[in-house]
């Protein structure tokens, strides 16, 4: 990177005179959310440090959620909702660019036996507008590299709602297979992912972003991703036939 002329500093969450160090002289800072426990206070370790090193501008990677306070996992989405408030109190100008959930994630919620056994999720008929990481994460570095979006709310979310069943419809198309889609129980997709070796914290807070699919929480769907992108966001039968390998 620095044979590219980028210049690398280094400064821990936790550190508050290191991340003061990483940012002096920044104009902007691009903060995105951590998942640590302390992840808020770490958060507010960057703001209070970008502050004091004058920085102006903190751009955010939030979540595009419907009503935190609802959410099955509310401590853990309501910290992402409680830093853009701590970045607003500080009086600095922000974008807050709250992501959908990755489409690039969704084999690790349907399993490597797809195609074989189905879908088992105990996400009812609820949808999300899923998109690509690298798409998100382009929309971000054209905000940063523009002008005109301060203090500007973004959802970054794909163009259209799917469910898990118009998922497995869409792949029994492409792979020419049957593939169904089980509606289960919670109790049963933790089970699963524990038997598979998943630690019991990290299974319930995915069981959590399960649960709010079920519950409608991410149905929201913008063209705020396509417009920061200058083009379509590519449409989720292509992402599925890509990540799926089709």
């Amino acid at each position: 990177m620095q044979e590219k002329g980028i210049e690398v500093r280094i400064g821990s969450f936790d550190d508050i005179p290191s991340l003061g160090k990483a940012v002096a002289g920044i104009d902007k800072v691009l903060l995105i959310s951590g998942l640590d426990q302390n992840r808020l206070q770490q958060h507010k370790n960057v703001v209070d440090a970008a502050k004091v090193a004058g920085v102006k501008h903190i751009a955010y990677t939030g979540v595009a959620l419907k009503d935190a306070s609802e959410s099955a996992i509310k401590s853990f989405i309501a910290d992402q909702f409680s830093t853009e408030e701590y970045i607003r109190q500080n009086g600095l100008t922000y974008p807050f660019l709250r992501n959908t959930l990755y489409a690039d994630t969704l084999p690790f919620f349907t399993g490597d036996k797809i195609f074989k056994s189905g879908i088992h999720l105990p996400a009812s008929s609820g949808k999300a507008p899923f998109a690509l990481r690298k798409e998100l994460g382009e929309a971000t570095a054209n905000v940063l590299l523009q002008n005109g979006h301060e203090n500007k709310t973004y959802h970054l979310t794909g163009s259209g709602l799917f469910s898990f069943g118009n998922i497995a419809n869409i792949l029994s198309k492409l792979s020419g297979k049957t593939i169904g889609y089980k509606d289960i129980n919670t109790e049963r997709f933790i089970d699963t992912l524990k038997q598979l070796g998943v630690p019991e914290t990290g299974a319930t807070v995915t069981a959590g972003f399960i649960a709010n699919i079920k519950n409608r929480q991410y149905e929201i769907a913008t063209n705020d991703l396509e417009n920061l992108l200058g083009r379509k966001s590519t449409a989720l039968r292509s992402v599925l036939k890509s990540i799926y390998k089709i």
